[in-house]
């Protein structure tokens, strides 16, 4: 399965242009989750959520729809990663998981200052919970610094079996290289003079790619830093979200991806 959402969904600028004149702030995020079928959480990587508001998010969205939940800056922003694991289960005791079948990816967003060290990326990998009070936990590690276009890097989420998330952007490396059982990208060129964010042109290459990694095949237009790739499978969840950049375009952008592969079904 694919699916194509945004990062957030309170965005005073969406009012008015994606968001219908007068519509309530509380009944954005229902708006939001019935146009795009996935929205990364946010809010839960500066301040600790409850599980009252889990359960709330969950009840506003229609039953197939799934969250990505952005781990908390506590766990990331730190000189040992090794040394997370206390804010890590502060994290998960919230109530992340009161989204029920709503809990997709975790996503751990490391600081554009981290470097790749070894040992400490691998001690962060051993305390990252694969399930958690009855629910299977999915990691997703995102890295902002150059050094992690290394070999070495690949190599350990492979063996973790924890995806790299690709970063399409100007400012962070690219890694496409599959190190896990799903796919998390994160596209950050919209453009605020393109009306759907991306031109038609890159919509399309990227609805290619998409169906590719879902279908177990690997894009070949697309950086990779020398992992071995693992067996081709039947089929690759994937979860790619329209973020930064232009970020007024961003539910066009999401919406227009849906709408190309939708047609290709």
């Amino acid at each position: 399965m694919i699916r194509v959402g945004i990062g957030g969904w309170v965005y005073e600028p969406w009012r008015g242009v994606f968001y219908p004149p007068g519509l309530k702030q509380a009944d954005e995020l229902g708006f939001a989750s019935r146009r795009v079928t996935t929205i990364e959480i946010n809010g839960t990587f500066y301040r600790t959520q409850s599980p009252k508001a889990f359960r709330s998010w969950a009840e506003q969205t229609p039953d197939d729809f799934v969250f990505a939940v952005k781990g908390p800056r506590y766990a990331v922003n730190r000189a040992r990663l090794g040394e997370a694991g206390e804010s890590i289960a502060r994290f998960f005791d919230s109530g992340v998981t009161e989204l029920g079948d709503k809990l997709g990816p975790v996503l751990w967003q490391l600081p554009p200052t981290k470097k790749f060290d070894e040992n400490d990326i691998a001690s962060f990998l051993d305390l990252l919970p694969r399930s958690f009070a009855g629910c299977r936990v999915r990691n997703a590690l995102e890295v902002r610094h150059k050094s992690f276009l290394s070999p070495a890097f690949a190599a350990l989420m492979g063996a973790a079996n924890i995806p790299i998330v690709y970063a399409d952007s100007e400012d962070y490396p690219a890694i496409a290289d599959l190190t896990g059982d799903f796919i998390y990208a994160r596209l950050m060129r919209s453009a605020e003079d393109e009306p759907a964010g991306y031109s038609g042109t890159a919509l399309d290459a990227w609805a290619a790619r998409l169906r590719q990694w879902e279908a177990g095949r690997e894009p070949d237009d697309l950086p990779r830093i020398g992992a071995a790739t693992p067996p081709l499978q039947a089929a690759r969840d994937c979860f790619v979200y329209f973020i930064n950049g232009a970020k007024l375009r961003a539910p066009a952008a999401a919406m227009a991806m849906l709408e190309k592969l939708n047609a290709a079904a």
